[in-house]
């Protein structure tokens, strides 16, 4: 990916629990001209995906109350989010980690830390593959 991404109006959703995650994803983001959307956790997300309609949704695994795995699923159930590219975020890398986020029903895994090229490469793949 160039090093001038233009992602223009691409709309971003970052769920995780962590503030620095949040804030580092959505200054990578801006930068390449995403539209950001932040939540601190399933529950907000989910409160919060209505009214914004991401294009694309990276979200952590690991966070209380409604986790990242239970967060997928409950997308992947309705109609209107289920082909919403789904990338799970988490700093565990095992085999098995990566086989539960794709049977949760997860487009791609980035390992945390993630780089600001691998997080605006994910972008720039998916954004074209949500059918209308």
């Amino acid at each position: 990916m160039s090093e001038k991404a233009n992602l223009s109006g691409v709309k971003v959703m970052v769920i995780d629990d962590s503030n620095t995650i949040r804030r580092s994803a959505e200054i990578f983001l801006k930068q390449a001209g995403c539209e950001v959307i932040l939540a601190d956790d399933g529950f907000d997300a989910l409160s919060k995906i209505v009214e914004h309609s991401p294009d694309i949704i990276f979200c952590d695994i690991m966070m209380p109350r409604l986790d990242g795995y239970q967060t997928c699923s409950l997308l992947r159930q309705n109609e209107t989010w289920r082909n919403v590219p789904f990338v799970m975020l988490s700093s565990k890398d095992g085999l098995f980690d990566r086989a539960r986020g794709a049977m949760a029903g997860s487009t791609e895994y980035l390992t945390k830390p993630f780089t600001r090229e691998s997080l605006l490469q994910a972008v720039d793949t998916h954004r074209l593959r949500r059918p209308s």
